[in-house]
C-alpha cells in the first residue's frame, strides 16, 4: 500500500475537480462485467485430438441464468457512452466530422491492433503444431467482442441526432426504439412467425443497442431526473418480469449452444428491458457512486479501468486463452479443459480467474499501446496492419 499511495495521489490530484466519478465508475464496472462473465459463462471442451472447442455452462445450468442478469451490463455501458459523448460533443473544438473521426479512431486502433497480432500468432501457433480447431476456437472468442465496437461505431455517428431528439422530446426520445424491437419481436416470435423471414431479426440491431445510447444522452442534457430513473427502473423491471414469465423469452441474456433463440445476436425487447432497469438504477444511485469515488483509493483503479477500455475489451479473451492452449496440452484440467457441466466445473473455473486477470494484466502492459495515437507508424506499417487484420477476420469468420 505504501508503495501504490503515490501513484493514487498523483491520480487524485490530476483529476479536475468538474470529472463526473460516478459516470466513470459506472463505465469501470460494465467494463469488468465483459471479461467476468466471458471467463465466468465460457468453457471448453477436448476433442480426441487434443484440439479445443467452445462450450458453456448454461447448457447444463438453467438455473446459471440469472447470473447473466447481473454480468449483462452492456446497456450500462451505452448509457454512459451517450452521456459521456454528449459532454464531448459540446466541447468539441472542430466540426461534427473531425469529432466523429476522432471517435472512431479511438476504437478502431485497439481493434486493428488485436486483430493484426493475432494474424501474426495464428501463423506462429500453426507451425508450432496447435490444432487447427483450437486457432478457430481462438479466433471466434477474439473475434465476438469487436462486433460491439463496430456498433458503438454506428451509434456514436448518430449522437447529433440523438442530441436533438432529446432536447426536444426528453426521456421519451427512447421509446420509438423501445416500440420498434417490440414490433420486429412480435413478427419474429409472435403467430405468424413462420412466415416471417430471419433476416428481419437484424432490423433490431440498431434500435436495440441504440436505446440504451438515447437514454445516456437525455440524461447527459439533463431531461432525465430521478423521477425519470425510478420510472425506467420500475418499467423495466416489470417488463422483464412480464417477458420471462407471460411471454417466455429466453432466461439467458447471453446465447446458449442449441437453443434456438437468443436474447443478444440481435438484442431482443429483454436486454431492453434489463437495460432500462438498469439505466434506472444508474441514474438513482449516481450521487451515492460520486460520494463512493470521492475516495483516492476507491477512485483510482477506476482511472485506471477507463485509461484501458479498449485494451480491456479486445484482449481478455486474449488473456482466457493464453491459460487454456497450453493446458490443453495436458490433457483434462478442471476448469480449463473440461466439460462445463458439472458444480465442481463452477468452484474450478472460478479459481481461475485471478490467473487470468494476472495475464490481462502482463498483455495489457504492452497492448495499451494500440490506444495511443500511431504517430510512429509509416504508412507501410499501417497497409500491413490492415492487411493481418482483414487475414485474421477472413480466418475467424471461416472465409479462409
Amino acid at each position: 500500500m505504501k508503495t501504490l499511495a503515490p501513484l493514487v495521489a498523483r491520480i487524485e490530484s490530476s483529476t479536475p475537480a468538474h470529472r463526473d466519478r460516478a459516470i466513470d465508475g459506472l463505465r469501470a464496472l460494465a467494463l469488468l462485467a465483459v471479461p467476468t462473465g466471458h471467463w465466468l459463462l465460457g468453457g471448453f471442451t477436448l476433442d480426441a485430438d487434443g484440439a479445443i472447442h467452445n462450450a458453456s455452462p448454461l447448457s447444463a445450468f438453467g438455473f446459471f441464468a440469472p447470473v447473466s442478469w447481473v454480468l449483462q451490463m452492456l446497456g450500462v455501458f451505452f448509457l454512459v457512452g451517450g452521456h459521456a459523448s454528449v459532454l464531448s460533443y459540446r466541447r468539441r473544438p472542430g466540426t461534427t466530422a473531425q469529432w466523429l473521426r476522432g471517435r472512431a479512431a479511438r476504437l478502431g486502433r485497439p481493434v486493428l491492433g488485436v486483430t493484426a497480432v493475432w494474424a501474426a500468432l495464428i501463423a506462429v501457433l500453426s507451425a508450432a503444431g496447435v490444432p487447427e480447431d483450437t486457432l478457430r476456437t481462438g479466433a471466434t472468442l477474439v473475434v465476438q467482442p469487436q462486433w460491439f465496437v463496430g456498433v458503438y461505431v454506428v451509434v456514436t455517428a448518430l449522437t447529433p441526432l440523438c442530441v436533438r431528439a432529446a432536447r426536444r422530446l426528453g426521456g421519451w426520445a427512447a421509446a420509438p426504439l423501445l416500440l420498434s424491437v417490440a414490433v420486429v419481436d412480435l413478427l419474429r416470435y409472435g403467430p405468424y412467425a413462420d412466415a416471417v423471414p430471419s433476416w428481419l431479426s437484424a432490423l433490431n440491431i440498431l434500435p436495440g443497442w441504440l436505446f440504451a445510447y438515447q437514454l445516456g444522452v437525455c440524461w447527459g442534457e439533463k431531461r432525465i431526473g430521478k423521477r425519470g430513473g425510478a420510472l425506467l427502473l420500475a418499467g423495466g423491471t416489470v417488463l422483464f418480469a412480464v417477458l420471462l414469465v407471460v411471454f417466455h423469452y429466453p432466461a439467458s441474456m447471453v446465447g446458449v449452444p442449441g437453443e434456438a433463440r437468443t436474447n443478444s445476436h440481435p438484442p431482443s425487447l429483454l436486454v431492453l428491458a434489463l437495460a432500462a432497469a438498469q439505466s434506472g438504477a444508474a441514474v438513482l444511485l449516481r450521487e451515492r457512486i460520486a460520494r463512493l469515488l470521492a475516495r483516492p483509493a476507491v477512485w483510482a483503479p477506476v482511472v485506471v479501468v477507463n485509461l484501458s477500455a479498449m485494451t480491456i475489451l479486445c484482449w481478455h479473451q486474449t488473456a482466457m486463452l493464453a491459460a487454456a492452449v497450453p493446458a490443453s496440452y495436458a490433457g483434462a484440467v478442471p476448469g480449463l479443459t473440461t466439460a462445463p457441466d458439472s458444480l465442481g466445473w463452477v468452484l474450478a473455473r472460478s479459481a481461475w480467474l485471478p490467473l487470468f486477470a494476472v495475464l490481462l494484466v502482463l498483455i495489457a502492459r504492452y497492448a495499451r499501446a494500440f490506444e495511443s495515437p500511431w504517430t510512429g507508424a509509416t504508412r507501410a506499417g499501417r497497409a500491413a496492419a490492415g492487411v493481418l487484420a482483414a487475414g485474421f477476420l477472413a480466418f475467424a469468420l471461416g472465409v479462409a
